[in-house]
């Protein structure tokens, strides 16, 4: 048997007693396991399997491709954006919504029993926001880019992807107005070579700052997103999130439009 934290990705109904789960944990990583008596009224996990949930879990490792056997969850955060003080139900519906696409792009992400803790943690500091007063958009936002970075997917800022040409935004000599990403390339390219490609996104000088200090492994403060720099990398983000996944998320269409929504 073998413990870990665990946040809950997805349930799926088995049997009449049964969930089969798919959980985000720290030591092993993303895995899939049967709990088996989670639907019955007194079941031994009670309310630890809800989606979002953290929670300790002592699982069985199965060997290939076989499910895992979850024995025990034991609750120790519950998802409350429903519930939170103070807001709107639209307010909550966009914090939900905000976690459910959370959970969906890990699913996504991640592979198989392998293991990145500094994602999980950032994770949780996510959850944590979003069932708190952050604000929403930069939170999603913030999260994205860090889970890009950590999982080996960030683009390249400071110099042509293509041509590995120097632009160092951050420099007082850098007098571009503009600055041209490409999506299927995964960065920036020059003004000599952005006309070679397709599928590229113009964004200022401003962005593109805020989105180097989003991909450090420390992460950007959610706070520090200014709502135009947030209206020129959601659009940038998302567009290269599809371009890696090759397809659209389920849960992208709910994400915030406006940084602090």
């Amino acid at each position: 048997m073998e413990k870990s934290d665990a946040i809950v990705l997805r349930t799926i109904e088995f049997s009449e007693t049964s969930l089969i789960v798919t959980l985000l944990t720290r030591e092993f990583g993303k895995l899939g396991a049967i709990a088996k008596g989670a639907r019955r009224p007194k079941g031994p996990f009670e309310s630890a399997l809800n989606l979002l949930s953290v929670c300790r879990i002592v699982v069985i490792r199965k060997a290939n491709d076989n499910l895992d056997l979850l024995t025990e969850a034991k609750l120790e955060r519950r998802f409350r954006a429903t519930e939170l003080p103070g807001l709107t139900q639209q307010q909550r519906l966009n914090r939900l919504y905000a976690g459910y696409y959370i959970a969906e792009m890990l699913r996504l992400w991640t592979d198989d029993s392998d293991p990145h803790p500094d994602l999980y943690d950032a994770t949780l500091q996510t959850l944590k926001r979003i069932d708190g007063d952050a604000p929403l958009g930069a939170s999603v936002l913030a999260f994205e880019l860090q889970a890009i970075h950590l999982l080996g997917h960030g683009p390249r800022t400071d110099s042509c992807v293509d041509c590995s040409a120097p632009m160092d935004h951050r420099s007082p000599n850098f007098d571009k107005k503009t600055v041209t990403f490409g999506l299927l390339e995964g960065g920036v390219l020059c003004d000599r070579c952005s006309p070679n490609h397709h599928q590229t996104v113009v964004c200022s000088p401003n962005a593109l700052q805020a989105l180097q200090k989003g991909l450090c492994l420390e992460g950007i403060p959610p706070e520090t997103f200014t709502p135009a720099n947030y209206s020129e990398l959601r659009p940038l983000v998302s567009r290269y999130i599809v371009t890696m996944l090759g397809f659209v998320p389920r849960m992208s269409r709910f994400l915030p439009t406006a940084v602090d929504v």
